[in-house]
């Protein structure tokens, strides 16, 4: 070889040495590849979280709706239970007015006779009352008195004359006037079916005992 060809094949490999070194192809390929597919995974990815929290905001808003919802729905169950309660207190209130029975307190004047023989320089008002109350429960049962007789020496003892009968009834103010009235009656029916019209008195100032003469 001659020098001159020598020379140009030194200078030709300084060139070289010198020049940038280009990438081989199929490495290049690859990182170009590779690039596309990183920003391609991390838009993936950004759009997958934006959606995760558009999501989770749906989510959230449709809980938070039911919530209301359901608040709204025992606001509107308490209130009917309520409205219920209330109305069904007013009714039973006004039911019960309704049915209580008017107590009707009748002040019983005697139009009977009375004979006051026990000189006591008057009759009280509690045995005018007294009288007055006997002689209603007496043509309540079917009788008709015709007088009541304080007898002497007696304050408390009332003795009714009754038409029909030639006897009379001995009654007291310490018992009441219903009781005694009815004992007096089924006194008046015994004697009537074992065949006694007639008697002196009838006895009933003792509870649960009846006595005739």
């Amino acid at each position: 070889m001659s020098k001159k060809k020598s020379k140009k094949a030194a200078a030709d490999l300084a060139d070289a040495s010198t020049a940038p070194k280009l990438a081989k192809r199929r490495l290049n390929k690859r990182s170009t590849i590779k690039s596309g597919r990183t920003i391609g995974e991390r838009r993936e990815r950004l759009e997958t979280a934006s959606e995760r929290l558009a999501a989770h905001k749906k989510n959230k808003h449709r809980q938070n709706l039911r919530v209301i919802i359901t608040v709204i729905g025992f606001i509107i169950v308490g209130a009917a239970g309520v409205f219920f309660l209330v109305n069904f207190f007013k009714q039973r209130e006004v039911n019960e007015i309704e049915t209580t029975p008017t107590v009707v307190v009748k002040n019983y004047n005697p139009t009977i006779e009375i004979v006051d023989e026990s000189s006591t320089g008057g009759i009280t008002t509690r045995m005018s009352e007294y009288i007055g109350q006997a002689e209603s429960d007496f043509r309540d049962l079917g009788y008709t008195p015709l007088k009541a007789v304080i007898p002497a020496g007696s304050i408390r003892e009332v003795d009714f004359y009754l038409d029909g009968h030639n006897g009379f009834i001995k009654t007291t103010i310490d018992r009441g006037t219903g009781v005694s009235i009815e004992d007096a009656d089924r006194m008046l029916r015994y004697l009537a079916g074992i065949d006694v019209h007639e008697f002196t008195y009838i006895d009933v100032r003792i509870d649960g005992k009846a006595y005739w003469k």
